[in-house]
C-alpha cells in the first residue's frame, strides 16, 4: 500500500521512518530536527557513532522516544540547477532507504519529501522521483510505504505523481495482456511476461486530524 498523507512524520507508528539529515547526523532543522527533539537525547548519542552519511546514502538507528521502531537517516542532494547529478542522488536516497529497511524485515516505512525544503528541490519534480523509485522497487517487500508530507502542496504534488504512475502501470499491464493474448492466439503459447498488478494505492486529502477524507484509486 503507497499512501500520502499530511502529518508530523514524528507521530507516525511503523516500522520506521525516514530522516532528511544532513551529512554529519547531528540534528539541523526542519524535519531533522523535530525527529532528534522527539526521539530525545539517546538518537543523537547513537548518531555521533555513525560517522557520518554521504549524500545518497542511508544509514539506520533506534527510534527511541518515537512510536517508530527505527530512523533510517539519509542525505538529500542540494539543488544546484539539475545538472549535478541531483536527481540520480534523490532516487538513491529512496532506494538505499528501502534497501536497508529489507535488510532489517522492516514491512512499514515513512517517507518526508526529501531535498525539497532549503535545500531547493523542486517540489514536483521530487515527488515525480520519489514516487517512481518507490513503487518501483517495493511491489513485493512492503505492506505499507507512507509519503508523510508537511504541507497540502507536496500532498498534491506526491497525489499527482502517484496517479500518474497508476495510470502508466495501468497501461503496461493492458498492453502485455493484450500482446499476451494475441501471441497465444497466433503462434500457441504466449512468450510476453505479464507485469505485476500495481500496488494499490491511499491517498489522505489533507491532515487526518482535521480531513480524515480518504480514497482508494
Amino acid at each position: 500500500m503507497l499512501e500520502v498523507i499530511v502529518e508530523d512524520i514524528t507521530r507516525l507508528d511503523v516500522d520506521a521512518i525516514v530522516n532528511a539529515a544532513n551529512s554529519l547526523l547531528l540534528g539541523g532543522g526542519g524535519v531533522d530536527g523535530a525527529i532528534h527533539r522527539a526521539a530525545g537525547p539517546d538518537l543523537l548519542a547513537e548518531c555521533r557513532k555513525l560517522g557520518g552519511c554521504a549524500t545518497g546514502d542511508a544509514k539506520i538507528t533506534s527510534g527511541y522516544r518515537l512510536p517508530t521502531r527505527h530512523v533510517i537517516h539519509t542525505v538529500g542532494p542540494v539543488w544546484r540547477g539539475g545538472a549535478s547529478g541531483e536527481d540520480d542522488l534523490l532516487a538513491s536516497c529512496y532506494s538505499r532507504s528501502l534497501g536497508i529497511a529489507r535488510e532489517r524485515g522492516l514491512r512499514s516505512i515513512a517517507f518526508p519529501a526529501i531535498s525539497t525544503g532549503v535545500y531547493g528541490f523542486p517540489a514536483d519534480r521530487a515527488a515525480e522521483i520519489a514516487v517512481k523509485t518507490v513503487a518501483r522497487a517495493s511491489r513485493e517487500s512492503f505492506a505499507r510505504i507512507i509519503f508523510c508530507c508537511f504541507s497540502e502542496s507536496s500532498a498534491a504534488h506526491h497525489t499527482r505523481a502517484l496517479a500518474a504512475f497508476h495510470q502508466i502501470d495501468q497501461l503496461r499491464i493492458a498492453f502485455n495482456s493484450a500482446s499476451a493474448s494475441f501471441e497465444s492466439h497466433c503462434a500457441g503459447p504466449a512468450r510476453v511476461p505479464i507485469s505485476q498488478p500495481f500496488l494499490p494505492m491511499r491517498i489522505v486529502v489533507g491532515s487526518p486530524k482535521t480531513l480524515p477524507a480518504c480514497f482508494k484509486v
